[in-house]
């Protein structure tokens, strides 16, 4: 019976390991944590966003980095696979708004009891406190792996599945990525993905905690424009958040210089109808001051700021309002420029960029291409998706398939 070690008992590791030892293997989980999945119960903000109920050509378009490398990952595990499996663990699911995927309970507990459950049954020996230090090799191919502790583990194949950099308190502090780097392989390096962004204006600042709804948040950089959706926003102390801007976080290019957000307040209206409005409002309102009226338009605290950022006076009365001045405010509410600084640190980051390099990971077995014996999966792979569950099917699968893979190899 093949000896495969798993070094890392989050999501990925999980996976790899149930489908290992489902597949004939003996297994062993090793987990640097006093309990695996601990980044499992703060996804979804504790209630597991663990997959999304869509199709394939859906979820690779959610994926902006790589997305061909995963065809066979979700071949072989679909988020329908992975939905089966936690209802047949004891633990059902139910699909809601964007089909997102949530454990009935709303517990992400009781995603990882279920996972747990599973590898217990399915004999997979779990060994906590365990933090892989090195990979061992004999005649270029994996013999085992070397413990923090001074231990050695012996074994026909390795599945590296660490995690990437976001979120270091769970255990995710780029492990993976010096060990891939020693066995020879490729690093693409580690930056923030679904990540809130600092501005380069300090006027976000102003309305904090501010969330704006059904707003379209468009990201220009290099004169293209590399994302437009419509959603909900949040303005914070640093800049901006919420899932419109963590989604344009996936297509800022790494050196952000010169990158814009684009803020439409009022996606549902043309610019004809806009100014339509705009000329009822002030029509209606005569003496009254801009300030009064634009709440009509705008959340209060936006519309007390809106003025200054179109350089005209708050105090300025609607009759008064000339056409070039009426233009600059439909322009503004159209497309209010929000100049990015830069990513928030990476340990903030929901996931990480980058990591294994996969030109040199076989997309059908998820296998090095460089150390027979070595197999890859999850957040350590240079592959992440939008918000909605896919980040954490990347990991399922790639983990499903890997385990898969080194168990059919060294059996």
């Amino acid at each position: 019976m093949a000896e495969i070690l798993v070094a890392g008992g989050g999501a990925a590791g999980m996976s790899a390991a149930l489908f290992a030892a489902r597949n004939g293997a003996s297994v062993t989980l090793l987990e640097r944590n006093e309990k695996p999945g601990k980044k499992i119960y703060i996804t979804g903000k504790g209630r597991c966003n663990l997959t999304n109920d869509c199709d394939q050509d859906a979820f690779l378009s959610q994926v902006p980095r790589n997305p061909r490398f995963l065809y066979s990952a979700l071949r072989f595990f679909s988020p329908q696979d992975m939905m089966s499996l936690l209802a047949s663990a004891g633990c059902p699911v139910e699909v809601q708004r964007g089909r997102r995927v949530f454990p009935v309970s709303q517990k992400a507990s009781d995603v990882t009891r279920a996972l747990t459950g599973l590898l217990k049954a399915a004999g997979v020996r779990i060994l906590l406190n365990a933090r892989v230090s090195a990979i061992s090799l004999s005649d270029g191919a994996v013999s085992g792996v070397a413990l923090e502790d001074g231990r050695s583990l012996s074994a026909g194949a390795v599945v590296l599945a660490t995690g990437g950099r976001s979120y270091p308190a769970t255990g995710s502090t780029g492990d993976g990525y010096r060990l891939a780097a020693e066995t020879g392989h490729r690093i693409v390096a580690p930056h923030p993905s679904l990540s809130a962004l600092e501005t380069a204006d300090a006027w976000p600042a102003a309305l904090q905690g501010l969330s704006l709804r059904n707003v379209s948040l468009s990201l220009t950089a290099g004169g293209k424009v590399l994302y437009q959706e419509l959603g909900e926003m949040l303005f914070t102390h640093f800049g901006v958040s919420g899932p419109l801007v963590l989604e344009a976080s996936c297509h800022l290019p790494e050196d952000p210089a010169g990158a814009v957000l684009m803020l439409d307040w009022k996606p549902g209206l043309t610019r004809e109808q806009l100014d339509a409005r705009l000329l009822r409002e002030f029509s209606a309102a005569g003496k009254k001051q801009l300030r009064n009226v634009l709440p009509a338009l705008l959340p209060q605290r936006a519309a007390d700021l809106f003025p200054e950022l179109c350089g005209l006076p708050a105090a300025l009365s609607c009759n008064q309002v000339t056409a070039a001045q009426r233009l600059k405010l439909l322009e503004m509410l159209k497309a209010t420029p929000i100049p990015i600084r830069g990513f928030r640190p990476l340990e903030e980051a929901i996931v990480t960029r980058g990591g294994v390099d996969v030109r040199d990971i076989r997309p059908g077995t998820m296998e090095s291409r460089l150390i027979p014996g070595l197999y890859f999966a999850g957040e350590l792979i240079d592959v992440d998706a939008h918000t909605g569950g896919f980040n954490l099917q990347i990991a399922w699968s790639t983990g499903a398939l890997a385990g898969k893979s080194a168990a059919e190899a060294f059996s």
